[in-house]
C-alpha cells in the first residue's frame, strides 16, 4: 500500500490528510483524520450531462462501525436511508464547492464522504476539508481549494474555540453553548455558513466570523502545499461559444420587453420572456442546442438584475434596497381543533404553521452515530408541495432541501422554548408553504412563533427571521433585504438570519459566487437586524405574549418526583403496574425518567386520577397522618386496614376502643371503611394504626361496650406481637 500523510494543527490538535491507493479508481480520494474522527472523500468525474444544470451530487454516508455499533432496527441492520443530520452535513458539503466549479461545466461528478471513524468531534467540518482536497489534488476543473472551521462559545466566557468538540457544543450540560457557527471560505471571503445560537448579537458573530477567516487561512496555506505535491495537471475547460446571431436575436426579440416593463421584473414575466425567447430563438437559429439558448438567456437576465441593483440602485419590483414586501400575520383562527396555528405573509410567500402539543412520550428517539437514544422533544417539520410555485409535480415525502429548510427553521426557535421542568411537552411544528417567492424557510420561522405563542407555549421572546441577497460585480457590493425569487435565483448571496429582539438564534448562507468580504456580511447583519425588528413589530401587534392557557384540546401534563429506588415500584413486574394505572385511569401516557421524575399526560381528569394513584403509591407515611380506609385482612388479635394502594397497617384489637373489647370481630369486619392514624412504624417498617386515636367516640356511636372486667385493654399485646411476627 502506498500512502504520504501531510498534517495541521489547528483548533489544538492535528487533522492528518492521507494520500494512499485505496480508492485508486477514482478521480480524486483522500483519508483525513482529527482527533478520533476520520473521513474518506471521493470523487468521480462521468461523462458530458445533457441536462441544463450542473449535475453534481454530494453524498454523506454514516457507516454503523464507525461507532463500533451495530445500530438499526432488530429487523434491519444495514445502513438505510440517510439521517437527517447526514443530509444536512452533506448540504454543508455540497453549498460549500458548489459554487467553485465553472459556469457552464455539464458533466456529472459525484462526490462521496464516507465516515470511517467518530468520537469526540463532528465530522462535517472534516468532510469539508477532505472533499477540497479530493477534488483540487484531481484533474478536475474547479476554482479550489476552500477550507472548513468551527468556532464555537459557551456560557463559561466569551472565549472563541477553535473547533469545539461535542461536549463543547451541547447545550443541555453546562457550561451550555451559546454559540455553534461553521464556517467556508477561501483567500478572505466567506462562501458558507451555518448558525445555531442562543440570542447572540451580531458584534459576537462578527468577531467569531473574523477568527474563522483567520483559522480558514492557515488551512487553506496548508492544503496550497499538499496540492502543489499532490495535485494532478486539470482537465481544461472551455465555456461553450455563443455565436452573435444568437445576442442578435435577443436584442430583437426580448430587450424591447424588457425595456416596456420599466425595471419591474416579477417571476412572471421572466417565465413569460423566457417561453417567448425559447420559441422564437428555436426558430431564428434552428442549429441551436436549446439547452446553450437556456443558459444564454440566464445569463442575460442574470446580467440584468445586477445592472439594475448595482448601477442603478434600484430593485427588479421597484422597492428599495432595505425595503420590506408587505406583511401579515395571523395567530390561531383556523381551526379548533389544532393546538396552536400562524399565517405569515410576506409579499407572495405565505407560509401556515400548524401546532401539537404531545406527552414526553411522543418525543422522537434519535439512534445515529452521533446521537444514540437521544429524546427530541422539538420538530419543525416543512412541506414545499408543487402548487406553491405554480407547478404540478410529486406530493407526499420529503427532499433535502425540505429536510434542510425545516432543521434551520427549527434551530432557531429552539432557542427560546422553555425548559422541560416548565413546559414538559413535546412540540411539533408543520410549516405548510402555501405560496412561495422567496424565502419560505423564515417565514416558517415567524409562522412557527406564532403558532407557538397562539398555543400557550411560554416562549422568551418571538422570533423572526429574513433573507438579505447581494448583488455584485466584484468590486461593488450591494446588500437586499427581503430577497424575491428573481433576486434568489439571479443573485450573488442568500443570507438568511433568524433571531429575537435580544440576538440571532440561528443563521444560514450560501452564495453562487467564490465567495463575501467580511465587511459586507457586517452590513448584511446590520440590514438583517432592522427588518427582524420590523418583522417583530407585526407578529407583536398580533399577540404580544404566549396565551396563559393551552389548547383544551391539548393533553394535560403533571408530574410528580419519586425516589430511584421507586421506580421499579411503578413500573411493575413487566410493567404490570404503570400498565394498570394507564387501563384504570384512561390516561394516554406515563413517563418516568432516570432521575425519578413521572409525567403523567391525560384528558378529562385522566391525568389528575392518574397521578394520584402513582402519590399514593409511591408516598411515605408519617406517624400521625390520619387515614380512612378498608378493612382487608382479619386476625385474631386486630383487623389490617388498607391505607395505600400497595400499603396496609394493623389495628391491633386494643387500638378500637378506649375500652377493653372482647374481639376483633365484634368491632369491624372486612370491607368496612374506618378512620385510622399511624401510631408507629415499627423497627421492621410495619405500620401500626389506631382507631381510637382517631376518633374516641367511633367505638360508642358503633354501640361497642366494654367487656366483663372493663377498663383498657392491656392483655395478650405481647403474645399478639409474636403471632404478628409469624404470620
Amino acid at each position: 500500500m502506498k500512502k504520504k500523510e501531510y498534517s495541521l494543527e489547528i483548533g489544538g490538535k492535528v487533522m492528518t490528510a492521507e494520500f494512499n491507493d485505496w480508492a485508486d479508481q477514482a478521480t480524486g480520494s483522500v483519508l483525513m483524520r482529527y482527533g478520533n474522527s476520520a473521513v474518506l472523500a471521493t470523487v468521480v468525474m462521468g461523462r458530458e450531462s445533457d441536462k441544463d444544470y450542473f449535475p453534481l451530487s454530494v453524498e454523506y454516508e454514516e457507516k454503523f462501525y464507525a461507532v463500533g455499533a451495530i445500530l438499526g432496527s432488530r429487523f434491519m441492520r444495514r445502513e438505510g436511508r440517510p439521517s437527517d443530520e447526514a443530509v444536512l452535513s452533506g448540504r454543508i458539503v455540497d453549498r460549500t464547492i458548489r459554487p467553485l466549479f465553472p459556469k457552464g461545466l455539464k458533466r456529472d461528478v459525484q462526490v462521496i464522504i464516507s465516515v470511517l471513524s467518530i468520537e469526540d468531534y463532528d465530522t462535517d467540518i472534516l468532510a469539508v476539508n477532505a472533499a477540497s482536497l479530493a477534488i483540487a489534488t484531481s484533474n478536475i476543473p474547479w476554482n479550489g481549494p476552500v477550507s472548513a472551521v468551527r468556532i464555537g462559545i459557551t456560557d463559561e466566557n466569551e472565549d472563541l474555540i477553535v473547533n469545539p468538540s461535542y461536549g463543547q457544543r451541547s447545550d443541555e450540560l453546562p457550561p451550555r453553548a451559546r454559540l455553534d457557527l461553521t464556517v467556508s471560505g477561501k483567500d478572505g471571503l466567506v462562501n458558507m455558513i451555518e448558525v445555531n445560537a442562543r440570542e447572540v448579537d451580531e458584534s459576537i458573530l462578527e468577531k467569531a466570523l473574523a477568527r474563522a477567516s483567520e483559522e480558514i487561512e492557515h488551512i487553506q496555506a496548508w492544503q496550497k502545499e499538499i496540492i502543489a505535491a499532490e495535485g494532478k495537471e486539470k482537465i481544461s475547460f472551455v465555456k461553450p461559444e455563443i455565436g452573435p446571431e444568437v445576442g442578435a436575436a435577443y436584442e430583437e426579440v426580448i430587450a424591447p420587453k424588457l425595456s416596456a416593463l420599466a425595471g419591474k421584473l416579477a417571476k412572471e414575466d421572466i417565465n413569460q420572456l423566457k417561453s417567448d425567447w425559447m420559441k422564437a430563438a428555436t426558430e431564428k437559429i434552428p442549429d441551436a442546442k436549446p439547452s446553450l439558448l437556456d443558459a444564454y438567456f440566464e445569463e442575460r437576465i442574470d446580467g440584468y438584475v445586477h445592472d439594475l441593483a448595482i448601477r442603478e440602485g434600484k430593485r427588479v419590483d421597484g422597492r428599495a434596497l432595505d425595503e420590506i414586501r408587505p406583511l401579515f400575520a395571523q395567530a390561531g383562527g383556523i381551526s379548533p381543533m389544532i393546538h396552536g396555528t400562524g399565517l405569515f405573509y410576506r409579499g407572495q410567500t405565505h407560509v401556515l404553521a400548524a401546532l401539537t402539543l404531545g406527552g414526553p412520550g411522543d418525543a422522537q428517539l434519535i439512534d445515529t452515530i452521533e446521537f444514540q437514544d437521544v429524546k427530541k422533544t422539538f420538530m419543525l417539520h416543512y412541506n414545499f408541495p408543487p402548487f406553491s410555485v405554480g407547478e404540478t409535480g410529486r406530493v407526499g415525502g420529503f427532499n433535502r432541501r425540505m429536510i434542510g429548510h425545516g432543521a434551520l427553521a427549527e434551530k432557531s426557535l429552539r432557542a427560546v422554548l422553555p425548559a422541560k421542568d416548565v413546559f414538559p411537552y413535546t412540540i411539533r411544528i408543520v410549516a405548510d408553504c402555501l405560496a412561495s417567492n422567496g424565502s419560505t424557510s423564515m417565514a416558517s420561522v415567524c409562522a412557527g412563533t406564532l403558532a407557538l405563542m397562539d398555543a400557550g407555549v411560554p416562549i422568551a421572546r418571538p422570533v423572526a427571521g429574513i433573507a438579505m441577497g447581494m448583488m455584485s460585480d466584484g468590486t461593488t457590493f450591494k446588500v437586499l433585504t427581503d430577497i424575491q425569487g428573481p433576486e434568489d435565483h439571479h443573485g450573488d448571496m442568500d443570507f438568511k438570519v433568524a433571531g429575537t429582539s435580544e440576538g440571532v438564534t440561528g443563521v444560514q448562507m450560501d452564495v453562487k459566487v467564490d465567495g463575501v468580504p467580511l465587511n459586507v456580511l457586517t452590513e448584511a447583519f446590520a440590514q438583517a437586524k432592522r427588518a427582524r425588528l420590523q418583522i417583530l413589530d407585526v407578529i407583536t401587534k398580533e399577540i404580544s405574549t404566549p396565551r396563559a392557557d393551552i389548547s383544551p384540546r391539548a393533553p394535560k401534563i403533571l408530574s410528580t418526583k419519586v425516589k430511584v429506588d421507586q421506580i421499579g415500584l411503578v413500573i411493575g413486574p413487566g410493567g404490570k403496574t404503570i400498565n394498570g394505572i394507564k387501563d384504570r385511569t384512561k390516561a394516554d401516557d406515563i413517563t418516568i425518567e432516570e432521575d425519578g421524575t413521572v409525567f403523567v399526560t391525560g384528558r378529562n381528569g385522566a391525568a389528575e386520577a392518574a397521578l394520584k394513584e402513582i402519590v399514593d403509591l409511591t408516598r411515605e407515611f408519617m406517624v400521625g397522618e390520619r387515614f380512612e380506609g378498608p378493612v382487608v385482612r382479619m386476625m385474631d388479635f386486630g383487623a389490617f386496614v388498607k391505607i395505600g394502594p400497595n400499603t396496609d397497617g394493623l389495628v391491633h384489637v386494643s387500638e378500637v376502643a378506649p375500652f377493653r373489647i372482647g374481639k376483633i370481630s365484634d368491632a369491624v369486619q372486612i370491607g368496612d371503611v374506618v378512620p385510622v392514624i399511624l401510631k408507629e412504624i415499627d423497627e421492621k417498617g410495619r405500620y401500626n394504626l389506631s382507631i381510637k386515636a382517631a376518633d374516641p367516640e367511633w367505638a360508642a356511636r358503633k354501640g361497642l361496650k366494654p367487656t366483663e372486667g372493663g377498663g383498657e385493654h392491656h392483655g395478650g399485646r405481647s403474645n399478639d406481637r409474636r403471632e404478628r411476627r409469624r404470620i
